[in-house]
């Protein structure tokens, strides 16, 4: 079989064409806010185009917003870290694409949990490496635990915190229980934090708190409110930053100009706890909304989904989301988008709107539920 072959289509985006196609449609199915970033970094748009700023950088991205990212560390988390491990990307669909090729190669196993972000394993698939997927669920507190890894061959474990599509938070402990084990078996640890900062209950720690081994990537597409300037970093032990900028230079040249010169001024801290605030209220208003329609494994901890067990009125979440939209006018992610473990019995709900249209998704989904 071609590698090609092996990807998987995206369904969410499906979901959100033929969504678009018609009217009337509450948006609970794409992973994006809705709310604009900093009035500064507009600010900083406007001047970099004014002052021609759109030319190539470095490959690695330019000095001073390495130098940005690395502060970000020092001040959010407390970790010291040296701007030349930083590496600006194309979102972080670019990071996690540079991160696999200087990790792996041909032929090795990456350790994912299912359910977990479907681009994952078809990154994966691309460079010919093998996705070995490992159940998770609220038995398991939605982790990957060091015991899950063992007897397994695999050059690298990839966990998200918090976590697409589940919205749960790695707990301090397992982040140190999984960086000790990777270190001690030569398993390098990608952490993807890019729903940093959208943390409701409890703390988010970056994988850098605990192995200075690990690779974490992170960006501005959520917490920024930046998705479509495709701006995004990696940090990466040092010996493997060479490497990095090789496959850069290769294959992206470097990450977008303009939207660099933009994320210089995305650290808005005054503005940002705005975004969380708001975030936080949608969640309030969503989960109280549906916790009784659905079974909610967990309330979600960060990011901005709802994990919901729709298993009491199908076995076929695909189906009961393309009724929903059709009857109801809701648009959802499908759970089968994110894995085969009993992902036919889940839909993922963003509260990517504001709370007015959160509380109409719950009047239609009642409707549509009461019907059934």
């Amino acid at each position: 079989m071609h590698r090609i072959d092996k990807l998987t289509p995206f369904i969410v985006m499906d979901i959100l064409a033929k969504a678009k196609e018609m009217e009337d449609v509450i948006h609970l199915e794409i992973g994006e806010p809705d709310l604009d970033p900093s009035p500064k970094v507009l600010q900083a748009l406007e001047k970099a185009i004014k002052d021609r700023n759109y030319f190539y950088t470095p490959a690695l991205g330019l000095p001073e917003l390495r130098e940005k990212v690395a502060e970000f560390y020092r001040v959010k988390y407390g970790v010291d870290l040296s701007p030349d491990r930083v590496v600006i990307t194309t979102g972080t669909s670019g990071a996690f694409l540079v991160a696999y090729a200087v990790t792996m190669d041909a032929g090795d196993r990456i350790a994912l949990g299912d359910p977990s972000y479907p681009c994952y394993k078809n990154f994966a698939h691309l460079l010919d490496i093998q996705p070995e997927f490992i159940p998770i669920s609220k038995e398991t507190e939605y982790e990957i635990k060091p015991d899950m890894l063992k007897g397994r061959d695999v050059k690298a474990l990839h966990i998200s915190s918090p976590s697409n599509p589940t919205g749960n938070l790695y707990s301090a402990q397992t982040l140190q229980e999984l960086a000790d084990y990777c270190d001690r078996e030569g398993i390098y640890l990608i952490s993807d934090e890019i729903y940093h900062g959208l943390v409701y209950e409890g703390k988010e720690h970056t994988a850098l708190e605990f192995s200075d081994r690990a690779i974490v990537i992170n960006g501005f597409s959520k917490f920024f409110c930046m998705p479509g300037f495709r701006i995004g970093w990696a940090i990466l032990p040092s010996q493997l930053v060479r490497s990095a900028e090789i496959v850069i230079q290769n294959v992206f040249i470097s990450a977008p100009t303009l939207s660099q010169y933009a994320a210089f001024e995305a650290f808005d801290w005054e503005y940002l706890n705005r975004v969380r605030e708001t975030f936080a209220e949608r969640r309030e208003t969503l989960y109280e909304g549906v916790k009784e329609l659905f079974e909610v494994d967990a309330k979600p901890q960060g990011a901005f989904y709802i994990w919901a067990n729709v298993s009491r009125y199908t076995q076929d979440s695909y189906e009961f989301a393309l009724k929903l939209l059709e009857e109801a006018h809701v648009a959802v992610t499908p759970g089968v988008d994110f894995g085969r473990n009993r992902t036919n019995e889940y839909i993922r709900l963003a509260y990517t709107r504001d709370t007015e249209e959160l509380r109409e998704a719950v009047r239609r989904l009642k409707d549509f539920l009461s019907s059934l």
